[in-house]
């Protein structure tokens, strides 16, 4: 089912984003998370896409299986820096062959060892690829969006014309980017609300298990850490238990708090461990 007909038709959504395993125990590891993950009715479970498509056959081969074997939609990931028309059209025919009907529509990133030579292909930015899926396809397509700006973008001004860019090219919902400060997310719908954007927008929320690693991904895409996140999870390195704990709550404190301000979208980035995520869902679950 097309993902712009099931988020029109609620409010509220639940959803999780995985990524391809290297290795078939990471597979069978993967395949025991989705079917956990089934287990609470997603919207959808999302399939990411290595930078530049340095991962593209397994990540096809794990949206392919995964539709198969999970029952729920799947919504495979697709980037645009570096592919050709042919090499997306060539894709697109691959999963409209295994009932896959939504597709997220990135522009990507060049892999890390070799950034500046990358070839920039025939989609230089999202919407290019947005435009494209749309004119030779009939897949729902979803975009990313970035609550605090993409790091790449000069200001939140020019960040807003490119996001309303891939609206316009016919993007039927969005997933923002992770954050820890929930209040980047309202200023976000309330400049969305401005720049005329109205399809139905999803909050990405990434439980903290390793604050480190965290804190180097935060860095790289310029997401703030809040200041009480710091002191939370400072004193709790080499604690791993605690450290969980913690980053469950504050998760679930996110979700509540979206909630109480009419926000009811949540798209859980999972890394493939679904312990944690159940957690706060069942405590989600508990409190609303």
């Amino acid at each position: 089912m097309k993902l712009k007909e099931v988020l029109s038709a609620s409010e509220r959504s639940i959803s999780f984003e995985v990524f391809p395993p290297k290795t078939e125990k990471g597979m069978e590891n993967l395949r025991h998370s989705a079917a956990e993950f089934a287990k609470w009715t997603p919207s959808f479970i999302s399939v990411t896409y290595g930078a530049g498509g340095s991962n593209k056959d397994n990540a096809i081969e794990t949206v392919v299986s995964l539709e198969k074997e999970v029952p729920a939609e799947i919504l495979a990931h697709l980037t645009a820096i570096g592919a050709t028309r042919s090499e997306i059209e060539g894709i697109m025919e691959i999963y409209r062959e295994n009932d896959i009907a939504n597709i997220l529509a990135l522009r990507g990133d060049p892999p890390k060892d070799s950034p500046g030579d990358f070839p920039a292909g025939d989609f230089p930015h999202a919407s290019d690829l947005v435009s494209f899926i749309r004119k030779n396809s009939d897949f729902s397509v979803g975009v990313a969006v970035y609550p605090e700006g993409h790091f790449e973008s000069e200001s939140i001004e020019k960040d807003m014309e490119y996001t309303k860019a891939k609206i316009d090219a016919g993007a039927d919902f969005a997933i923002t980017q992770m954050f820890f400060e929930n209040s980047h997310f309202y200023s976000f719908i309330e400049r969305c609300e401005k720049y005329g954007i109205d399809v139905p927008i999803i909050a990405g929320i990434m439980p903290v298990l390793n604050f480190d690693r965290i804190v180097e991904f935060a860095d790289f895409c310029k997401t703030e850490i809040p200041g009480k996140m710091v002191r939370l999870m400072e004193p709790l390195k080499g604690k791993p238990g605690d450290m969980k704990k913690a980053g469950v709550d504050y998760a679930l404190e996110q979700c509540l708090d979206l909630k109480k301000h009419g926000f009811e979208r949540f798209h859980f980035f999972t890394l493939n461990k679904y312990a944690s995520v159940v957690e706060i869902l069942k405590k989600l679950s508990d409190e609303i």
